[in-house]
């Protein structure tokens, strides 16, 4: 806020009353202690309550095939929790309307969280460093109080080459220290952070006695009453920088996935709530006492002259860290959204083993370094800066608490008036903000809104884009009787060697496949139709992975693999995709036989493999051998000849590790059939393996309205410009073969 807006004593105390009071509700009551226990398995954010609404309410408009819904994990969880029975659910399930409300609410508060990442570091450091300037202004004025010339081209000196400059190298510094990961930075920041809350808590302990002891006295509830009781224009927009004062709380609760919820909830009610009371009790006696004083209302002005020395270390340095948990939370964010198929992929780099939710996403990192610089130089105004962040953090903060009441009504399966307790009581302070904000919509909150429109288009046209893809690829697919029964009929050959059919579908052959068997009739000796589905749950374990079934009879050899993986996975960081798949197939094989009783799907014959005791009766794994040196192992029954890895060795133009596969030595058990198809599986698989992926283009029928054929140039331009593959494999490029096929929308 603006020093000419704090008129009286009056109007301090009662924002101050309001600053207390927010902070308390809204911080403490609603995130720590109620937020924070709606997390997905560890995980926050709007995405993660939005994951649980799919999971307890059929809302989600996410690309899935209906045909394998009784096979997906997080069905198998979450049909014994629903209340079949509940009106509340029956209704949102019934209207459509309902589930693209819910869904915009998450990317909605998603483009929030990105938008504060932007502005918060921003506003942070360049408050920071314009309080450095002050604070050295008014040292070298001491310096030379018998100059005044001196002090005037000193202090226009300091303000020229103090805030902006200085503020930029902090900026640029911040964002190239989160390669190092959460847990190192953390190490880093930690002290610092603490260092910091506890000098401003003992600046504002001494300003409470030095200034204004009854400021305590000041948090009354009738400062708010006599505050609305005067209520006009010019008062209602100072409550748009009073919400600043809670800055950090959506951030802390989607951070979850870097840190525990134990941690964070006693590190914010033991350490951060009682000091952040005591600096701003502390700031607001000082500003009550020295209204007609020149940025008085800035707190390196507050702070005693023998403390300004370690004022500006720590200011400079605790401007980094109040922007790391923003930027943190942005990364989790981005992370959900790419595995709910609401944002163009982008690499993502897992920082830690043992926390899964530690995550740094290299080209994310450079656009919030390039648009928090834009901010900065184009603005040069704190006010305005804050303004923007203050309309960001109460936006993101209305849309949990709307995904909250459902939360509290459909998964905790509270009343609804429960629920609806809930939405009122901090939806209806959280409105009163929101107009605040709005208010201020000239000064600085426009820029939020640009950020908004750009974010959300992105997020929309790809999501638009890939749903319009999968029906695509769902109303053109072929049965898989096509594919058996028209092999004689075109005179298709079988070549050694398996093929990998990469699909979006789990039911039927793609559409890109059968185009090309069309015109080159001819596939493999063993072919494996790959789907990489994501759904909303945070983590899929390993043991439950890999859905493998089988495609007609066994003489065709053709498998189904559906590889299942949470929106924290992270499976692309896997290299050993193909081996994982060759061994789940020969589980699949070994246990097919005598556990008829877990198919579970009606057409295709389907298992979920990787937690079951073979006895020795499935594949075994060799230890790696170099396939460049062509060593083969000897062993009994799967004694064959030399691998010819021609492929794979000259896509990589070096030596390349590959895991080999025999049977078990002792396997009486194992019937006879079994046993030659392992061993047509293991000759398949050292024969070599194709790779078919098809490379769908939409195309928009003419005639199409122009918000159809917009949202398809962004996908189309987002598509083009993605940093990561569409399939998590990472797949030879001479034994990559792409099929391209033109999608008309």
């Amino acid at each position: 806020m603006e020093k000419r807006d704090l008129v009286s004593e009056e109007v301090v105390y009662e924002l101050f009353s309001f600053i207390f009071w927010t902070l308390t509700i809204i911080s403490l009551i609603k995130y720590a202690s109620i937020v924070l226990k709606a997390d997905d398995e560890g995980e926050g954010g709007t995405v993660a309550l939005y994951s649980l609404l799919c999971r307890n309410a059929k809302v989600g408009l996410l690309p899935c095939d209906t045909s394998t819904n009784e096979v997906m994990l997080y069905e198998e969880r979450s049909c014994s929790k629903m209340k079949t029975h509940s009106r509340a659910r029956r209704a949102i399930e019934k209207h459509r309307i309902c589930h693209y409300l819910i869904l915009f609410l998450a990317l909605f508060g998603s483009c929030m969280t990105i938008g504060d990442a932007v502005l918060t570091p921003a506003l942070s450091v360049y408050s920071a460093s314009s309080g450095v300037q002050r604070s050295l202004t008014d040292i070298f004025n001491d310096i030379y109080a018998s100059s005044p010339r001196t002090q005037e081209s000193v202090s226009k000196a300091l303000k020229r080459y103090v805030p902006i400059p200085s503020a930029c190298v902090i900026l640029v510094g911040l964002f190239m220290l989160q390669h190092y990961g959460t847990r190192k930075i953390g190490i880093m920041f930690a002290p610092i952070i603490a260092v910091w809350l506890l000098f401003a808590a003992a600046v504002g302990t001494y300003n409470i006695f030095y200034w204004d002891v009854k400021i305590i006295c000041k948090i009354s509830p009738l400062y708010i009453y006599q505050f609305i009781k005067n209520i006009d224009l010019a008062r209602w927009r100072l409550l748009g920088s009073v919400i600043l004062c809670v800055a950090g709380s959506e951030a802390m609760f989607a951070d979850l996935g870097h840190f525990s919820k134990k941690s964070i909830k006693i590190t914010f009610i033991c350490l951060i709530y009682p000091l952040l009371l005591l600096g701003y009790a502390g700031q607001a006696a000082y500003i009550s006492k020295n209204l007609k004083a020149p940025d008085s209302n800035h707190f390196s002005q507050s702070i005693p002259s023998h403390c300004r020395h370690l004022f500006i270390v720590l200011s400079l340095l605790s401007s980094a860290v109040g922007s790391q948990a923003t930027i943190t939370a942005c990364f989790s964010i981005i992370n959900q959204c790419l595995a709910l198929n609401c944002f163009p992929r982008v690499k993502v780099i897992h920082t830690s083993k043992k926390i899964h939710g530690q995550i740094y996403i290299p080209d994310v990192n450079w656009l919030l370094t390039i648009f928090s610089l834009t901010v900065m130089l184009g603005f040069r105004d704190i006010v305005k800066i804050g303004n923007a962040t203050a309309l960001a953090i109460i936006s993101g903060m209305l849309v949990t608490t709307s995904l909250m009441s459902l939360i509290i009504a459909l998964y905790w399966e509270k009343n609804l008036m429960v629920s609806a307790c809930f939405l009122v009581s901090f939806g209806f302070l959280e409105a009163a903000y929101l107009s605040a904000c709005l208010l201020q919509f000239h000064k600085g909150a426009w820029y939020l809104v640009i950020l908004l429109v750009v974010t959300m288009t992105i997020m929309l046209s790809w999501h638009y884009g890939t749903v319009k893809k999968y029906e695509f690829d769902l109303q053109n697919k072929v049965s898989t009787e096509w594919l058996i029964d028209i092999s004689p009929g075109l005179g298709i050959s079988r070549v050694p060697g398996i093929g990998f059919i990469y699909t979006d579908i789990v039911a039927g052959i793609p559409a890109f496949f059968s185009h090309f068997i069309t015109n080159l009739p001819a596939f493999h000796q063993v072919l494996i139709l790959v789907s990489f589905k994501s759904i909303p749950v945070p983590y899929v374990p390993e043991s439950e992975r890999y859905l493998i079934g089988r495609i007609g009879p066994k003489d065709c050899k053709i498998y189904r693999c559906i590889v299942r993986s949470g929106y924290c996975d992270h499976i692309r960081e896997t290299g050993d995709f193909e081996e994982q798949i060759i061994r789940s197939i020969g589980e699949f094989i070994s246990i097919e036989q005598n556990d008829i009783e877990s198919m579970v799907s009606p057409d295709e014959r389907m298992i979920v493999v990787g937690n079951s005791t073979l006895d020795g009766n499935a594949l075994v794994a060799l230890d790696e051998v170099d396939s460049s040196m062509g060593q083969t192992p000897v062993n009994n029954e799967s004694q064959i000849s030399p691998v010819d890895e021609t492929l794979e060795s000259s896509s990589r133009g070096n030596k390349r590790k590959k895991v080999r596969f025999m049977l078990p030595e002792n396997s009486p058990k194992m019937q006879v059939s079994v046993r030659k198809e392992l061993l047509e599986l293991i000759e398949a698989r050292e024969s070599g393996s194709a790779y078919f992926l098809g490379q769908s283009h939409l195309v928009v029928r003419g005639g199409s309205n122009y918000l159809k054929r917009f949202l398809i140039m962004v996908y189309r331009f987002s598509e083009k410009n993605c940093r990561e593959s569409p399939v998590a494999l990472k797949i030879p490029h001479a034994a990559l073969v792409e099929v391209g096929m033109v999608c008309t929308i």
